[in-house]
């Protein structure tokens, strides 16, 4: 990865619909050349996706909460983790050394569908124990100095 690569992805990060012709402009490269950069750097890996960023409180699930959850013994992790597509309020998850197991990253309409998340977590996917914590506001990191540093 070079520095001209580094720049093709500070601009996604910024707008993953930006075009290839502004892309080029931002690189002073051609199109084309920096479709094939763009392809390339989806097949090797260092692009997985490209993601559209949800207001969760537009969609009604404005409680947003982190929860640590410790599961039972003889609870299987994958079976765990499978278990946690089919909780639609769970947006996110995290497996850690420490303490706790997992951290999850829970959006809710309110405390009472939240309590309902919990119970569910503890009854159906062998939770024994939860630390949750509301969320109040995201602060938003940059990761251009990050993809400047990096190097492969």
């Amino acid at each position: 990865m070079d520095a001209i690569d580094r720049v093709l992805i500070t601009e996604l990060l910024r707008d993953a619909r930006v075009s290839y012709q502004e892309l080029g402009r931002v690189a002073r490269l051609s199109a084309n050349t920096v479709a094939d950069r763009v392809r390339r750097l989806r097949s090797s890996g260092v692009i997985s996706g490209y993601h559209a960023e949800v207001n969760l409180a537009m969609l009604g699930r404005g409680l947003r909460l982190m929860s640590d959850v410790r599961l039972r013994e003889g609870i299987d992790r994958s079976q765990f983790e499978l278990g946690l597509a089919a909780v639609e309020q769970v947006i996110g998850a995290v497996r850690l050394t420490g303490d706790y197991d997992y951290l999850l990253q829970i959006a809710c309409a309110d405390s009472e569908e939240f309590e309902q998340v919990v119970d569910r977590l503890k009854r159906d996917l062998g939770v024994r124990e939860s630390r949750s914590r509301l969320v109040l506001h995201e602060v938003p990191i940059d990761l251009e100095p990050l993809i400047r540093a990096s190097e492969l």
